[in-house]
């Protein structure tokens, strides 16, 4: 369908939903900010027809309710993604693209300087936010429906869309595999940066630990999630020395890890990793430090701190809180003055990372390992713990899949 198309059936299912709002009233509500369970609850007591109703006629509600199964979030999530897509593109058509000689040069005292155009600037002043808006939110829900569309290449499970939302920076929840019936599931929080526009590149992560997972583990079950269900700092200067960012959203986290406990149907107990990447480590330790985590392993890749000072602090058994940092990483050593925690145990201290030794975390190596078609390469940056060969990435998919025993340490 064209995106008017898209623009038009939006339209006409909103008027379907005006009409359909009078039945939905005669029908059981969710609850009002109710747990995980709650809202399992409430959907397992509406009947086939009253549960098609309710994901046709408000899939936002659907789609953003923590505890229902993960096939009816991904079937009510698909709605929106589709109308907004239509919708966002129709809307990016009728503005004028910007003018095509966007900079100029003057000339101020004795050297050249470039500048914007007056054209381009009355062009941005006019449409710029709104432009750079549905072109950076198309970009990601471009990016998920790439995603989809990969299903079944090299092996590669189901996808999920268990939350979405192109509104600010947006929100989007992408699995790789169901997990309400995967044995060994990881819930992925990226950091500083990170928005809808650049889903892509995160869901890429999750889908390389996925494939990782798999030659860990033949035919392991496992489901790797991606997880931007919070407005993560946007600029490393000026926004992610602030915590503000992590304990907003570690109340979403551990409600959505609650919520794949009340919807799991698979026929042992679930193994659950938390992993964060960057400021998303900082979102995990708020969330452990001003609630109940529920995990069973933590893994930290480039962590600038995690606002505690002890892997002890982490809600998960003793043990299993593990760490990677690569050598050429240079945020830890900068964030741990902003994010760092502090113990006071012998050895402790303040602004204590992941990475230091008295935190207790056990630390993964991330150099370059073995040789012949088993060698794997190293990490040398902040952005490379999930590229594809890497010890970094094997490292994580041999906790997410339970093998312990195998998990290197640094050299």
């Amino acid at each position: 369908m064209s995106a008017e198309d898209w623009a038009d059936a939006g339209k006409d299912t909103e008027g379907v939903r005006r009409v359909g709002r009078d039945y939905l009233d005669s029908l059981p509500q969710p609850p009002k900010d109710g747990s995980p369970k709650a809202n399992a609850d409430w959907w397992k007591g509406l009947d086939p027809e009253q549960q098609a109703a309710w994901t046709a006629l408000q899939p936002n509600t659907v789609g953003g309710l923590d505890g229902l199964p993960a096939t009816a979030r991904d079937e009510a999530n698909r709605i929106v993604l589709d109308e907004k897509r239509g919708q966002y593109r129709t809307e990016l058509n009728g503005i004028p693209k910007p003018p095509a000689n966007e900079w100029t040069w003057i000339t101020a005292g004795m050297f050249p300087s470039k500048v914007h155009t007056d054209e381009w600037m009355e062009w941005d002043k006019k449409y710029g936010d709104q432009y750079r808006h549905l072109k950076s939110s198309l970009n990601g829900m471009n990016a998920i429906q790439t995603r989809f569309d990969q299903t079944g290449v090299g092996g590669l499970p189901e996808a999920y869309l268990l939350g979405f939302s192109p509104e600010g920076n947006g929100r989007a929840i992408v699995a790789n595999g169901n997990p309400d019936t995967a044995r060994h599931q990881a819930v992925y929080v990226p950091g500083t940066t990170s928005n809808l526009g650049s889903i892509g590149g995160n869901v890429d992560r999750m889908t390389e630990l996925w494939r990782q997972t798999q030659q860990a583990t033949p035919n392991a079950s496992v489901s790797t999630i991606t997880w931007l269900g919070y407005d993560a700092p946007q600029s490393i200067v000026k926004d992610a020395p602030f915590e503000h960012y992590a304990y907003d959203g570690a109340p979403a986290y551990r409600k959505f890890l609650d919520g794949l406990d009340a919807s799991y149907s698979g026929s042992s107990e679930p193994h659950r990793t938390a992993i964060g990447h960057s400021y998303g480590t900082t979102l995990i330790g708020a969330a452990a430090q001003t609630g109940d985590l529920n995990a069973d392993d933590v893994i930290f890749a480039g962590s600038p701190g995690v606002k505690v000072g002890s892997a002890d602090e982490m809600d998960v058994p003793k043990g299993h809180v593990w760490n990677e940092e690569a050598d050429g990483d240079k945020v830890p050593d900068i964030g741990r003055w902003g994010h760092g925690g502090s113990q006071w145990k012998m050895g402790g201290g303040v602004f204590l990372i992941p990475s230091d030794d008295a935190f207790g975390a056990h630390q993964m190596n991330t150099h370059a390992e073995g040789s012949g078609p088993q060698a794997t390469t190293g990490a040398e940056g902040h952005s490379e713990y999930w590229e594809k060969g890497t010890t970094a990435l094997k490292n994580q998919a041999l906790v997410v899949v339970g093998e312990y025993g195998d998990v290197t340490a640094p050299r």
